[in-house]
């Protein structure tokens, strides 16, 4: 999964300076992070209420959609998909709990 993120996410940063009439990516750099910070909230509840509904294809697209809009969050703020999945593999075998714990003495 992580090949096709990458995959992805270098195309995002590919189209974010295209013409923002004909890419979408471009039109959400161009309204700048506030913006696609905005359509992460959109998609998240998006995934919440097909959840809810209990509808499997629903969920796997709108999945989708949240997981192609923190690409572009990503790519606005410099963070790679790498990045991300060095920390996910910091925390494999520890407990949530533990490592909350630990980010919160950390803060």
């Amino acid at each position: 999964m992580l090949t096709m993120l990458n995959r992805l996410y270098d195309t995002i940063l590919e189209r974010r300076s295209a013409d923002v009439k004909s890419s979408y990516v471009a039109s959400l750099f161009a309204k700048g992070p506030k913006k696609i910070a905005q359509k992460i909230g959109e998609e998240a509840t998006e995934v919440i209420l097909a959840a809810s509904g209990g509808h499997k294809p629903e969920i796997i697209s709108e999945s989708a959609d949240l997981l192609f809009h923190l690409l572009v969050l990503w790519a606005a703020h410099g963070v790679t998909p790498d990045e991300v999945a060095a920390e996910l593999s910091k925390r494999e075998g520890i407990s949530g709990i533990t490592e909350k714990a630990h980010r919160t003495k950390q803060e």
